[in-house]
């Protein structure tokens, strides 16, 4: 077919890389088309197209310089426009070649990359609701980039959850769901696009490093058998499928791209599968046994083997280019590091934007040898890891005695509410009883929860490590609504048992935990409080005392003066001066104090009571961070 073929990922932070767009990758390599990614500003995208364009005009019409050197500037020309850019090389004095470069800064100026689109398909993933401008943002832009709108397709978790407000935002009809069907792509043709191996390839196109780059991302069930209302799996994934191979993927992988560290499962409820037991046979067959390790593939190897066969040209150069620079940093000789460089900068492969796949592949002999002598085969834990948990519902001694037989680590087990603490109890304590003793969960707040039932589940986890001699680390995670149109574009919402102060406490308290809680009750005391009274003091409490507890809390060092025994100037005892006045409060007074401090807007609090009790308390909320900081 060889259409020319755009896959883009929204410029938010993500952890994870888009295997939807991965698949697709595969798919129309499959089918002999032009692929490429893209992750960043879109308007650098459309710039890069116009200066490819100009290099290639230029190179024809003035053949004996090397204009990829210039790129940087010829790209910040196009996207600025001012002069003082190109003043220092005598390369852009020649009138004629100003000219040009004016032309196609007009061509920039004037959108030609949305008025003459390159591109025959394009697609778009989308991810949380939450990233809903920068996303609705990106389609808008993306969508004139191909020459015809029915060949932009949008899909992912947003656009499922959201088509109706996708396609009222951009006009493109979203793709709902999972591309599991014969012809969802192409009419005529039967590859089933969810059961293809990932393009791994793609990764190295962009400048953007995903956390968990080293592991083989897959599933091997679809679905949940479990309908929770908060939950968006449901709608995504409608249809529980117990089995999906495992092997034939890895292998793939293993030989297209190299071996992966680690084996990252994003089922959303392994235990309710029938194949379970087969399932863990397979994983542990494919080199996941307890005690697992991994000797990490020789990545030159690969890079060269993929640009002999010119599989992904445009990412193999990247990676190139990324490898000789890891080469010339590990390289201890020095004459061997300068003889490299001098090399690489005769043969323009200095940079990904110079370098071609011949010079590469001519520079094979000399580097080979080089990074042979650097790559060091050493060992490395390897591990498996069920991102999205286990249903401790379905936790018995038997399925997780065969769950031991895999490197699980961690094992994550959601803990959603209270009214599961003895099912969640048990299936931990069954977990450590197999082996298992690396746990981690989430915890669901704001929804139907009470704050004091968040403090009781972190409590009962702290409790189990000690008791246990477990590591059970937990991460609250805030409930965001996935549909209602006044939600779904933010993160507002506010559960009918929490308010604005209470939600913005916990994030103070786990800024400083750095989003998790582990092992440790001193630790956990002082950050969450001794009991679920303290506990609420605290999401009562000026953020500023929350984050500076040291500084403004006196009681607390003087707790903390075994392990804590330095103090400052600026040390003080404000906290406790603040939490008299508030208990002195009347109740009718209380309850104004509440009702304020509960919206978190305390520059607009002035004038909203007169009371000069109310208005003394008012006023610890409005120190600041800088005051801390800054000894006032």
């Amino acid at each position: 077919m060889n259409r020319k073929v755009l896959l883009i990922e929204p410029n938010y932070k993500n952890k994870y890389p888009p295997m939807g767009l991965m698949k697709l990758a595969t798919y129309y390599r499959m089918v002999g088309d032009d692929v490429r990614f893209y992750k960043g500003d879109m308007m650098s995208l459309a710039v890069e197209l116009i200066c490819n364009d100009l290099i290639n005009h230029l190179s024809i019409v003035f053949c004996e310089v090397f204009w990829k050197d210039y790129y940087p500037k010829l790209f910040e020309f196009i996207r600025y426009g001012r002069n003082s850019i190109l003043e220092s090389d005598s390369v852009f004095e020649d009138e004629f070649v100003l000219k040009i470069l004016k032309d196609y800064r007009k061509k920039f100026r004037e959108k030609e990359y949305f008025t003459k689109p390159r591109f025959d398909k394009v697609g778009i993933t989308t991810l949380f609701t939450f990233h809903w401008d920068i996303t609705v943002d990106t389609i808008n832009f993306a969508k004139k980039l191909c020459k015809r709108p029915e060949d932009v397709m949008v899909g992912g978790i947003m656009s499922s959850l959201l088509s109706e407000e996708v396609y009222e935002a951009t006009g493109i009809k979203p793709f709902v769901g999972l591309l599991n069907n014969p012809g969802d792509i192409d009419s005529d043709n039967d590859l089933i696009i969810d059961e293809l191996p990932l393009d791994y390839s793609i990764l190295y196109e962009i400048d953007y490093i995903y956390p968990a780059n080293d592991a083989y991302l897959a599933y091997t069930t679809r679905g949940c058998v479990n309908k929770c209302k908060f939950c968006a799996v449901p709608k995504l994934e409608p249809q529980y499928q117990d089995y999906i191979g495992l092997k034939k993927h890895i292998q793939h992988t293993d030989k297209q791209f190299g071996a992966r560290k680690d084996l990252l499962l994003l089922d959303n409820n392994i235990l309710a599968s029938k194949c379970y037991n087969q399932i863990i046979d397979e994983i542990r067959d494919c080199g996941f046994e307890v005690g697992a390790t991994f000797i990490p593939p020789n990545e030159y190897e690969v890079m060269i083997n993929n640009l002999r066969i010119s599989y992904n040209e445009r990412a193999y150069i990247r990676k190139a280019i990324l490898i000789y620079r890891e080469l010339m940093d590990r390289l201890k000789n020095n004459e061997e590091r300068t003889e490299l460089y001098l090399r690489l900068e005769e043969a323009h492969c200095l940079y990904h934007y110079t370098a071609s796949k011949e010079d590469i592949l001519g520079l094979d002999g000399y580097v080979r040898p080089l990074y042979e002598k650097i790559h060091k085969k050493s060992l490395r834990k390897r591990i498996v890891d069920f991102n999205q948990g286990i249903d401790s519902r379905l936790v018995t001694e038997e399925n997780m005695k065969k769950l031991a037989e895999v490197n699980i680590q961690p094992l994550r087990i959601a803990f959603d509410h209270w009214n599961l603490r003895d099912i969640y109890e048990k299936s931990i304590r069954i977990a450590v009883k197999s082996g298992i003793r690396n746990l981690s969960n989430y915890l669901l707040y704001n929804f139907e929860d009470k704050p004091e039932e968040l403090y009781l589940r972190l409590r009962m986890n702290v409790d189990l490590c000690e008791e246990l001699n477990a590591n059970i680390y937990s991460f609250p995670m805030k409930y965001h609504p996935i549909n209602g149109k006044k939600f779904f574009k933010n993160r507002d919402y506010i559960g009918k048992h929490w308010n604005r102060k209470f939600i913005r406490a916990v994030q103070a308290v786990l800024n400083s935990t750095k989003g998790k809680i582990g092992r440790g009750i001193d630790f956990f005391e002082e950050a969450f409080g001794r009991d679920v009274d303290e506990f609420m003091k605290i999401l009562w409490m000026p953020e500023t005392f929350i984050i500076y507890r040291r500084i403004y809390d006196a009681n607390l060092r003087t707790r903390l003066v075994d392990r804590y025994t330095s103090t400052t100037k600026q040390d003080c005892d404000l906290s406790n001066e603040w939490w008299t006045k508030f208990k002195a409060l009347t109740p009718s007074k209380l309850e104004i104090v509440k009702s304020i401090i509960a919206l978190n807007k305390f520059k607009e609090c002035d004038g909203l009571s007169d009371d000069k009790e109310i208005k003394e308390v008012l006023a610890y909320y409005k120190i600041t961070r800088n005051d801390a900081e800054n000894n006032k």
